[in-house]
């Protein structure tokens, strides 16, 4: 397990800014947290080194690419199945987003994205199909908020 680094306050509000806009300029960030560029610059690359920021992500539509129905499934697995081992159910599954493995039950959650119901049944079916999940339940998604979108 990572163990937790301390951060100034300056730090943190340069992560919310990046979470907000991980495109936002250095310029814009100093402007905000009243340091130049480079020293934003500076700080940003010691966050990366040191792996509180670990990358950056883009946000998609999701539906103008063809896969508007967006399903968690629970996944529950024989009981001799290896943790480890449980993400292997979805390869060669693009629309498998994230396998989540949990303590207690269900052992994981996956994020599904697909274009309909007909094809939601393909992948579950297909994540079924290599004998280590004994059980599923699906949750279709109506709606999603996240803070600061």
């Amino acid at each position: 397990m990572d163990k937790p680094v301390q951060l100034d306050p300056t730090d943190e509000e340069i992560i919310a800014l990046l979470i907000e806009d991980s495109r936002r300029s250095l310029a814009d960030i100093g402007r905000v947290v009243s340091l130049s560029p480079p020293a934003v610059k500076r700080r940003i690359d010691r966050l990366e080194e040191i792996g509180v920021i670990t990358g950056y992500t883009t946000l998609v539509n999701h539906a103008k690419l063809g896969r508007p129905l967006e399903a968690f499934t629970e996944l529950r697995f024989a009981g001799n199945t290896r943790v480890d081992d449980i993400a292997g159910v979805a390869k060669n599954l693009p629309e498998v987003q994230t396998i989540y493995t949990m303590a207690g039950d269900p052992d994981a959650l996956a994020l599904i994205r697909v274009r309909d119901v007909e094809d939601l049944k393909r992948v579950i079916d297909r994540m079924r199909s290599t004998g280590k999940i004994v059980g599923t339940k699906t949750l279709m998604v109506l709606g999603a908020w996240s803070p600061g979108r």
